[in-house]
């Protein structure tokens, strides 16, 4: 016979290789799997999947296209034959089609149906019960066809019958068991390795993890001594053998079952609650709660084994990205060696984390979306490069011209106190690529390096661009030797739609380094540009030279570095815009970094351009340095040519009459309306006087003008 297994979306290919351990061949479908058997095998699904939603068996199929159909159809099942005298039941239905739309009335048409046809045969009615009924009946019309079937479960199977107090966010204990199946727990589990959950919760997962590993059907406690459903076709017997094989690998599992399953959480009533459900599961002996947070985290006794969490992100626990970031960092730091599960609101809350996903899978906990990330180990060092190669004589040309250079520019940079700096900028135009210096500026002073490939000519072909770049690594590793893990190379490859960077780390490591009397985050492996833009340090260190005293703006404002120099240089407020809740949240960083606090530094959520037209305030200092294009979902489109005179003109508007405003961008096209400018304010390209020693081989990265009141 062929039956159905409804599930969570996500979970289907987990659950056709769950049935399929238990002998039962199945395919999956959307939200469910086909499977084909005996009753026995449903029976056996009812007692042990950990990840079906229902099992549901069928007993009548007919044609339906409209209501009229659906009450003939269920009228015609001789229902005495499956729901006895006295007993109630209640009509799940799932309805997909143009003539029955309204699932309710589907569900009371097909109940209408049952009690007529039960009153026409035995002269009683039956009571329906919608909470805890005798037999429950699943109507699906789908395409004209109407599948009737008995839920042999008696209700979703996620209910395991321990859980009976919840925190505020919970996961459905199907799913986290789905979550341990990805994260290969019971292999962890007999290797020897510990479970972890630092957001523990009502404990959902360790309680799911210990059961799992005891080889406890989930039916145990859901049922006991009852029986799931009291449908008349049900096989009494053939439960009660499955019940008892049940019991006893349930407790020669128990009594082999090791304690290293630990917990933790913030909340103490939280805490209580997991402890209670850990009583109902009689695992009280077994799993260790305590109370403290994420970044109190120790390196556990075990050397592997699995973090599971069930990560806040819905609305209600108003995730937080520093949270996402804290908690990668610790685990990193802790467990680098284990393997980790976390279910994860979206991709960009996934990414915070900072961990390198072997896998990431799409799951809905109940009908949230959100995103399983699985790393294999939690952290890998990457590998050193081999620097054992005899230098090509390309190579060693390059290791030439960086050796000169540093020379050359580590005595300018000693002279001018300057810290981070471009040391080579394509000086040997075969070898493309720019070479950045960031000195970490924190108790163990590394050095790193951040290397960008330039695109080649399309003439070129791709062998030779490998190679040369190749030759360049070598000579960068022979000057500096440094570890691999302090070397960034962002390369360029080509693809459909041209020359492209490809895909950008996410490794979440932010170093501190130096600017002038300022500290700032820049992370140099995760991200196209690191947090702050070296060709911009003289205009910076101009803003801090002019700002003491005045109102300072910075519209697009990046991770608002401009900003925490204007500060530095003694603004007496400032307001800093971006709509990327990314860079905000690195600009109040870097605001916590120089310990820049109060409310009359504020850093703003919004599109610049509706802000502006907005603001009501006057301004004395404002650095606006727009990117070349937008076209986020979240504003209206923005082309720098197209729209500078308008955006300048607002900008104006708010400088205060012997006020200036800096106007920057990186466009290599782009040509400034000076007649239309002017019209409202004294434009100087004061381009010349932006660009530092260390891009004097490339003047074009950026135009400045300076802009005063006409």
């Amino acid at each position: 016979m062929k039956f159905f297994l409804s599930c969570a979306k996500g979970l289907e290919y987990l659950l056709v290789d769950e049935a399929a351990a238990m002998g039962v061949k199945a395919t999956a479908t959307m939200a469910g799997i086909n499977a084909e058997g005996s009753l026995n095998d449903a029976l056996g699904l009812a007692m042990h999947s950990r990840l079906a939603s229902r099992v549901l068996w069928p007993i009548a199929h007919f044609d339906c296209q409209n209501e009229q159909d659906l009450y003939q159809g269920m009228h015609a099942i001789d229902w005495a034959k499956h729901i006895g005298p006295g007993a109630t039941f209640a009509i799940d239905a799932r309805i997909s089609s143009q003539t029955l739309t309204h699932e309710r009335y589907a569900a009371q048409r097909s109940k209408d149906a049952i009690v007529d046809r039960l009153r026409a045969q035995t002269g009683t009615r039956p009571d329906v019960d919608v909470e805890h009924p005798d037999v429950r009946i699943n109507v699906h019309v789908r395409k004209g066809k109407a599948d009737i079937a008995v839920d042999l479960g008696g209700g979703s199977l996620h209910k395991r019958g321990w859980r009976q107090e919840q925190g505020e966010a919970p996961i459905k204990e199907n799913l986290a068991a789905a979550m341990l199946y990805r994260g290969k727990w019971l292999q962890v589990y007999r290797e020897g390795g510990g479970l972890l959950d630092p957001m523990c919760g009502s404990g959902t997962l360790l309680i799911e993890a210990a059961l799992m590993a005891a080889d406890e059907a989930p039916g145990l406690h859901r049922y006991g001594d009852n029986l799931p459903t009291q449908w008349l076709g049900f096989d009494v017997e053939a439960w009660q053998a499955l019940l008892a094989e049940a019991r006893r690998r349930a407790e020669a599992g128990r009594a082999a079952l090791k304690p290293v399953f630990t917990g933790y959480d913030t909340q103490a009533d939280v805490l209580r609650k997991a402890v209670a459900n850990c009583d109902r599961s009689g695992l009280a002996e077994l799993i260790r709660f305590e109370r403290q947070s994420v970044s109190q985290l120790k390196a556990p006794v075990q050397s592997s084994g699995l973090v599971v969490c069930n990560m806040p992100y819905n609305q209600r626990l108003q995730a937080d990205t520093a949270l996402y970031r804290e908690t990668g960092d610790v685990l990193r730091a802790c467990v680098p060696q284990w393997r980790a599960v976390l279910l994860c609101g979206n991709d960009e809350l996934a990414y915070a984390t900072g961990l390198h996903a072997k896998k990431k899978y799409e799951f809905y906990n109940g009908a949230l979306p959100c995103i399983l990330l699985l790393c294999d180990p939690v952290f890998t060092p990457r590998p050193e490069r081999d620097s054992t190669k005899p230098l090509s004589e390309g190579a060693l040309m390059v290791a030439n011209r960086l050796q000169k250079n540093l020379k050359k520019f580590g005595k300018w940079a000693k002279q001018g106190s300057i810290s981070c700096y471009r040391m080579y900028d394509a000086d040997l135009p075969e070898y493309a690529a720019a070479i950045d210096l960031y000195p970490e500026d924190d108790g163990e002073h590394r050095l790193f390096l951040h290397i960008q490939e330039y695109e080649a000519p399309a003439e070129i072909p791709e062998e030779t661009t490998r190679r040369r770049f190749g030759e360049l690594l070598q000579a960068v590793e022979t000057v500096f030797a440094l570890p691999r893990a302090q070397v960034s190379v962002k390369t360029r490859r080509r693809g459909k739609g041209g020359s492209k960077y490809g895909r950008m780390d996410d490794t979440h490591d932010f170093i501190q380094v130096k600017e002038g009397a300022s500290k700032l985050w820049v992370n140099l492996f995760d991200y196209l540009d690191t947090g702050l833009f070296l060709d911009h340090r003289p205009l910076r260190l101009r803003l801090a030279a002019e700002a003491r005293g005045k109102r300072f703006l910075n519209l697009f404002c990046y991770t608002a570095s401009a900003s925490v120099q204007a500060i530095a240089g003694g603004a007496s407020a400032s307001t800093s815009v971006d709509l990327s809740a990314t860079y905000l949240d690195w600009a109040e960083a870097n605001f916590e970094l120089n310990d820049i606090q109060g409310g009359s530094h504020q850093l703003v959520k919004a599109d610049v351009v509706e802000w502006l037209d907005n603001c009501r305030q006057k301004f004395d200092l404002v650095f606006c340095d727009p990117p070349t294009f937008s076209n986020s979902a979240s504003a209206a489109d923005f082309d720098v040519q197209k729209d500078h005179v308008a955006l300048l003109e607002k900008i104006m508007a708010i400088v205060t009459d012997d006020g200036v405003c800096y106007f920057s961008n990186n466009f290599r096209k782009f040509k400034m309306d000076v007649a239309a400018v002017s019209a409202f304010a004294r434009v100087e390209d004061i381009s010349a006087q932006t660009i530092d020693q260390d891009f004097e081989r490339n003047p074009k990265i950026h135009r400045c003008w300076k802009l005063t009141k006409s």
